[in-house]
């Protein structure tokens, strides 16, 4: 079975029942900088990565995860691709731990972190694919959909409106191009060759 299924199961269910069966998971697994550095709970980085805000998060996140993971999962294989979505988790949380160490009542869950490393792994190995949004079907070249994204998540990030987590979606992205980068080899050749310099 595609690991893309299995996270895509696995999230659902445990997000699923934080949500409306017991919400002691989401009170526990949800990521808060300051418990984490206070009381050594590390295990967040990775379970907040599970849980989710509401089904509406927690749909987006995985209709994401399905189209482009699959892609992704066939080119790289299975366990380069549970490796690249594991550490987009752990890599994605720690502007988090950084920026709100200190503050008690900052928290933040979602599966966002790796779904964005997935989805920029896949612009950063098929730059010239088009990308569609279902209210605005629009073919938008992946390379151009990719830049438009990250500038909309810098300049959100610096004004800090809202409940989302901007500086997760940052970081999910960069660590997405640098894993193909450092951890599967000819990616670089590739990205080169894509655009015509080899």
């Amino acid at each position: 079975m595609a690991v893309t299924y299995v996270l895509i199961g696995l999230t659902s269910a445990i997000s699923l029942a934080a949500l409306y069966v017991d919400q002691r998971i989401l009170n526990t697994g949800m990521l808060i900088p300051y418990r984490v550095i206070n009381q050594q709970s590390w295990y967040e980085l990775l379970t907040a990565g599970f849980l989710h805000a509401n089904f509406g998060h927690l749909a987006v996140n995985m209709f994401v995860l399905f189209f482009f993971g699959i892609v992704l999962e066939q080119n790289l294989g299975s366990a380069q691709f549970a490796s690249l979505y594991i550490s987009g988790l752990l890599v994605s949380s720690l502007p988090s731990m950084l920026n709100h160490r200190e503050d008690p009542q900052f928290a933040t869950l979602g599966a966002s972190g790796g779904v964005e490393s997935v989805l920029f792994g896949f612009i950063f190995l098929y730059p010239t694919e088009s990308i569609y949004f279902i209210l605005l079907p629009i073919p938008i070249p992946a390379w151009i959909f990719g830049l438009a994204f990250l500038a909309y998540s810098v300049y959100e990030s610096k004004k800090g409106r809202g409940n989302i987590n901007h500086e997760a979606h940052i970081a999910g992205a960069i660590w997405g191009v640098l894993y193909l980068l450092f951890f599967v080899p000819n990616s670089l050749d590739h990205i080169l060759t894509v655009m015509g310099l080899l």
